[in-house]
């Protein structure tokens, strides 16, 4: 997949040198399940794993130092001589794909990151049973912009994926879709995006995830993330929620 990443941009920027051509990764801020120092060390080497293992290819030719207490196992991988230079990939904007926070505990168990996330949210949950954490999406912008900051300019990023899953419907008598939550969902998650655009970020797009009703990659139709509702069942037929007219 680095390898896929970084000759898929040469390959677009040869075709046509004034594209923006970035990248969206899945990512969450990792945080310390507890006040130990071994929980901390634990999260930071779960975010090095989870937020940073395709990007630093790109846009340092390495992968990420601390991620395994071993070491990136290389020949495991099959990493061949110039494949880190292949990788490479000075990306126009880092897309981020962003739903909540991970919580990280110190796990001996686990051999390779001694890390284990926590399935336990503290806060409500969508359908998904996602954590509406917003501070989260401050937290992961800031960090990025921090981290990758170049000559003391910050990343360009853009949200490329927020949302929550509710199943709201119809109202039998007046057809109108209540979805006070994601409202509230995505009213929170913009604030706290304004906050880290306050603070410095260089964020040039949020995009809701999503627009209609779809299927969704492992859990196929159940769950409901559109802004306009899709009846299944009655031709298709399209109601724009309240979400979607806020």
């Amino acid at each position: 997949v680095a390898l896929a990443q970084g000759d898929g941009f040469r390959a677009m920027k040869d075709s046509r040198a004034g594209l923006r051509v970035g990248t969206a990764f899945n990512m969450s801020p990792c945080e310390p399940a507890g006040d130990s120092q071994a929980d901390a060390d634990a999260a930071e080497r779960y975010h090095r794993f989870a937020n940073c293992w395709f990007l630093d290819p790109a846009l340092r030719g390495e992968y990420p130092h601390g991620a395994f207490l071993g070491g990136v196992p290389e020949e495991a991988m099959g990493v061949r001589e110039g494949d880190l230079a292949r990788c490479r990939a000075p990306l126009d904007f880092i897309g981020i794909n962003l739903y909540t926070r991970t919580r990280v505990r110190h796990a001996p168990e686990n051999p390779l990151f001694e890390a284990l996330p926590l399935a336990e949210p503290q806060g409500p949950v969508t359908d998904m049973g996602w954590e509406v954490w917003p501070q989260s999406l401050y937290d992961m912008v800031m960090r990025i912009s921090r981290d990758y900051a170049s000559e003391g300019r910050p990343p360009a990023i853009e949200i490329t994926e927020n949302g929550c899953a509710f199943a709201d419907g119809p109202d039998p008598k007046t057809g109108r879709v209540g979805d006070r939550r994601r409202i509230d969902y995505h009213e929170a998650y913009l604030a706290a995006l304004a906050r880290a655009i306050e603070a410095g970020a260089d964020v040039r797009g949020y995009h809701a995830w999503s627009l209609l009703d779809n299927f969704e990659w492992a859990e196929g139709y159940r769950p409901r993330f559109g802004l306009v509702h899709v009846d299944y069942e009655n031709n298709l037929k399209r109601t724009v929620k309240e979400s979607g007219r806020w």
